[in-house]
C-alpha cells in the first residue's frame, strides 16, 4: 500500500511538471509571435512610459483674490461727480477697453506702446520708455513716456484712448516715491535710459505693486523748475548732493503750511471709486471679450 502511494505521488508530481512546461511554452510562443508581427510591420514594440507624478493640491489654503485697480481717469474732478458728460464718457471708455487691453500701470512703470503710423515702414511705431506723468480725465487722459536714445532725451505724450494705439504692454510694473517724475529731465541720463529690447518682467496680480525707492542724482543747476521748493514735495531726489544746507533752508521760505488745514481741499473719493469700479466691472462683463 505504501509503494502504491509513492508511485501515485510521483505521477502527480510529473503531471504538474509537464503542465508548467506547457504553460511556459505557450507564453514563449505568444510573445515570439507578437514580436515577429511587430517586426514584420516595421514597428518597434512600445516602450514603457512611467506614469506622471501626482499633483498635490492643498485645498485647505484659500486662493488669494486678484488686486482691484481703478484707473485714475475714471474719477471725475471735484464738483463733477455725476454729470451726464462723465457718464457718457465712461461708457465710451469701457467700449474702448473692450477693443484694446489697457493694462494697469503707474508713474514709474516701464511701458512699450505700439501705435499706427502711416509714415513708418511697417505702418506701426513702437516706443519703449518710463512713464513720468499721467494726467487728464475721461477720454482726455494722457500719459508721457521718456527714454534716452542716442544721448538724446525723447518724450512722447500719448492719449490713453486714442484709436491709433494698437497695443500697450507693461514691461515692468512698479511705483515710485513721487506721483510725477518730470524732474527726470534735469536728472542724469542713466535714470531715464531704458533698453528698447527689454523683456517683460513677470509680476503677480494678487500681491501689492512694488515701490522703487530709488533717489536720482541731478545735473548742476539751472533746472527746469525749482524742485527743492516744498510745493512740489519731491521725495526721489538727492538734494544733499546738489544743494547746500543754506539753499535748502532758503527754499523753505516758500512753504505754505496752512494748506494742510484747508478743509475745502479735501476730496474723499472712496465711496465714488467703489461705485465707479462696480459700474466698470459690470460694463466689462456685459461687453464682448478683448480680442
Amino acid at each position: 500500500m505504501a509503494a502504491y502511494a509513492k508511485r501515485l505521488d510521483k505521477c502527480i508530481f510529473s503531471f504538474r511538471l509537464l503542465r508548467n512546461l506547457q504553460l511556459k511554452n505557450e507564453r514563449f510562443l505568444s510573445t515570439s509571435l507578437c514580436r515577429l508581427a511587430a517586426g514584420l510591420d516595421g514597428e518597434q514594440p512600445p516602450r514603457f512610459t512611467p506614469p506622471s507624478k501626482p499633483v498635490i493640491v492643498d485645498k485647505t489654503q484659500t486662493e488669494a483674490p486678484q488686486r482691484k485697480h481703478l484707473s485714475p481717469e475714471f474719477i471725475p474732478p471735484r464738483q463733477r461727480t455725476n454729470p451726464v458728460k462723465f457718464s457718457m464718457e465712461r461708457k465710451d471708455m469701457i467700449r474702448r477697453r473692450n477693443v484694446i487691453d489697457i493694462p494697469e500701470f503707474y508713474v514709474g512703470s516701464i511701458l512699450a506702446v505700439t501705435m499706427a503710423d502711416p509714415n513708418a515702414s511697417g505702418k506701426t511705431n513702437r516706443f519703449v520708455g518710463i512713464c513720468i506723468q499721467r494726467g487728464g480725465k475721461g477720454l482726455g487722459a494722457t500719459f508721457v513716456l521718456r527714454n534716452i536714445i542716442n544721448t538724446q532725451g525723447i518724450e512722447i505724450c500719448y492719449e490713453l484712448y486714442n484709436p491709433r494705439i494698437q497695443n500697450i504692454q507693461v514691461l515692468k510694473l512698479e511705483k515710485r516715491l513721487d506721483d510725477n517724475l518730470m524732474y527726470l529731465r534735469d536728472a542724469l541720463s542713466e535714470y531715464s535710459t531704458v533698453d528698447p529690447d527689454m523683456k517683460p518682467v513677470p509680476f503677480s496680480p494678487t500681491e501689492d505693486v512694488p515701490v522703487n525707492d530709488i533717489k536720482v542724482k541731478m545735473r548742476p543747476k539751472p533746472w527746469s523748475k525749482r524742485w527743492e521748493r516744498p510745493k512740489f514735495n519731491i521725495q526721489g531726489i538727492r538734494f544733499d548732493l546738489c544743494l547746500t544746507p543754506e539753499q535748502m533752508e532758503h527754499a523753505q521760505k516758500w512753504a505754505q503750511p496752512w494748506h494742510e488745514y484747508d478743509m475745502l481741499k479735501e476730496y474723499d473719493t472712496s465711496e465714488l471709486e467703489k461705485q465707479i469700479l462696480r459700474d466698470v466691472e459690470e460694463g466689462m462683463k456685459k461687453s464682448p471679450e478683448v480680442s
